[in-house]
């Protein structure tokens, strides 16, 4: 029950401190996404990928600083029930005319249960469900920029329009040739739309600041007429030797924008005032895609956080199936387990692992982190990290409830009706590929073992081995991209010695079924990997012909020098054939 009267002269002056500690969080976080455009026309890719590594620790920072803050001013963890649910009826009250309420809310919940030490699905004074609308939020002060720019061409005039679209992000460089960029642009259009008869509100919406991410800058909008929208996306890339810009495609429809947008991806930079317009906008273009999911990719990690959470309980009153063991080859680290019904799985650290696992569950967690916070260049799933969360027990498959006591016994907590686990993490279902090959048909091998070396390849790209590279550890997405989802031994190229096996010295040398030669902790043998990839003749056959290159150590060597030597790899969030130089 909330208070009928604020009686503690202390709420409002903790709401205030609160709010300044949300507000210091996103103008830095702000900061860092706008500069991004100044990296982006200087080139600096290095400096680009720190950036969106590191803003990712900026909100666990500010969290730490409130919460220290709080505790040393008004001794926040001693204070009664009654005085939080003031603080949190005087902060609803700062956010009636503020432009990020739904950030502010979930910044609320995370410094309120970091003092308090209460998982917030227990709590009443918390922001368990949104106080403050976030519809038709918009900055009216004069010069502000709008969250998009609609944009009328006159007939016979989009080749026009299409051009002041680029200019008007004011990307301080030339392009190297804007009209033959603008041609092509058009041509794909007209290619996409094909005859169609312009209607009255035929128009262009533009979200106004670019999407920054790696070597990239995206345009993002949507062509309306009538009652069709149509999603669009230019990419524009900057030519290293020349520094002038350029338009390397076009992409259009829900599915282009899904894979831009991909969970598997790094989060973008983009200056955003009202994040909630942009979610809105992008919603309005991928309606298939969760909330959460957009906030994440917009790098408002926390924030999708909460929306899924909310999701999932949503999803639970409305369901009755029950959690299963996933389905697949069970982890030696990790135990999974799934809803059928809900399109992710959770993943526990197993409190023990065999022989052969020679890990912590302190280096298991460094290795999600490092996948949080590095380039995913959509071939490594982003994961959810949650601590102490409740589930219904009725829920639960007695099989699972075994496994998860007999594995995970120190992380699992019967509380009444539920059962808390302390620390999981939650990523998005794919198929294990290992299961896909089964089912396959052979132009589905074909397509798909071509894809798991690309995938391997992408991931060389971006400076990450994956270690364990069997089947069972890729999953096929619904796009029927290949994606890697197990982290325990996955390092950075950089840090491993690709070596080829040495030649045999001797007969018992060759006739050895052990390794007879010496190896070092981050010593590889790519050739190894032929017999425990290729058992299967068909899918050897394709795996040759395509990526024969990842048995070799020159390969990888030869990529982990480029790197060393700074470069960075384009990693095109499209098929290289949709580039307009490969037209």
């Amino acid at each position: 029950m909330f208070p009928t009267q604020l009686t503690d002269s202390r709420a409002f002056d903790i709401a205030q401190a609160l709010l300044g500690g949300f507000d210091r969080h996103y103008k830095l976080f702000r900061a860092t996404s706008a500069e991004a455009k100044a990296r982006f026309e200087h080139g600096d890719w290095q400096g680009q990928q720190r950036a969106q590594a590191l803003r990712i620790e900026f909100y666990d920072a500010r969290v730490a600083e409130a919460s220290e803050l709080l505790e040393a001013r008004f001794s926040a963890s001693t204070l009664a029930m009654e005085v939080w649910q003031q603080v949190k009826l005087h902060y609803i009250g700062l956010l009636t005319n503020h432009r990020q309420p739904e950030l502010a809310e979930t910044f609320f919940n995370s410094v309120c249960t970091r003092i308090l030490h209460h998982a917030y699905f227990h709590n009443d004074f918390i922001f368990v469900r949104p106080a403050i609308s976030t519809e038709y939020i918009e900055n009216d002060e004069p010069g502000a920029t709008p969250t998009y720019r609609a944009y009328y061409p006159a007939p016979d005039k989009l080749r026009e329009t299409l051009q002041r679209v680029i200019t008007n992000f004011q990307l301080n460089g030339e392009f190297a040739h804007l009209d033959a960029d603008v041609d092509q642009v058009l041509a794909a259009v007209a290619q996409r739309l094909g005859e169609f008869r312009r209607r009255a509100n035929f128009q262009l919406q533009v979200l106004s600041n670019l999407f920054y991410r790696n070597k990239g800058a995206y345009v993002v909008g949507k062509i309306i007429n009538g009652f069709t929208e149509t999603p669009f996306a230019l990419p524009i890339l900057r030519d290293d030797d020349s520094g002038r810009f350029f338009i390397d495609a076009a992409l259009f429809g829900e599915d282009d924008l899904l894979i831009l947008f991909s969970f598997a991806r790094a989060y973008f930079l983009v200056d955003m005032e009202v994040p909630s317009a942009y979610v809105q906008f992008l919603r309005s273009m991928m309606p298939r895609k969760p909330r959460s999911e957009i906030y994440s990719a917009l790098g408002l990690q926390k924030q999708g956080k909460n929306l899924f959470y909310r999701d999932f309980l949503y999803h639970l009153r409305h369901s009755s199936d029950k959690f299963r063991i996933a389905p697949g080859i069970k982890g030696m680290v990790m135990l999974v387990f799934d809803l059928p019904s809900w399109p992710f799985v959770f993943k526990v650290i197993k409190d023990f692992y065999p022989p052969q696992k020679d890990t912590t569950r302190e280096l298991i967690q460094s290795k999600y982190l490092l996948v949080k916070s590095h380039d995913r260049v959509g071939r490594m799933a982003d994961t959810l990290e949650y601590t102490r969360v409740a589930f219904p027990r009725h829920r639960f498959e007695e099989e699972l409830l075994d496994e998860l006591k007999h594995f995970c016994g120190s992380l699992i907590e019967e509380n009444g009706d539920d059962l808390v686990i302390r620390h999981a993490y939650i990523e998005r279902r794919m198929v294990p590929l290992n299961i896909y090959l089964a089912e396959a048909t052979p132009e589905q091998v074909e397509r798909v073992v071509i894809e798991y070396g690309n995938a391997i390849k992408d991931l060389v790209a971006a400076n990450i081995f994956p270690g364990d590279m069997l089947w069972k550890n890729f999953g096929v997405t619904r796009h029927g991209k290949v994606v890697f989802y197990d982290y325990d031994e996955i390092e950075y190229l950089t840090d491993c010695n690709f070596r080829r096996v040495p030649e045999p010295r001797n007969e018992e040398e060759e006739m050895s079924g052990e390794v007879w030669y010496a190896v070092a902790p981050r010593d590889v043998f790519p050739e190894t990997f032929a017999p425990f990839l290729l058992g299967n003749p068909k899918v050897r056959e394709c795996f040759m012909r395509h990526h024969a290159d990842l048995l070799d150590a020159g390969f990888w060597q030869s990529h982990k020098e480029r790197i060393l030597a700074g470069h960075v790899h384009d990693v095109f969030p499209y098929d290289p054939a949709r580039r307009f130089a490969a037209a």
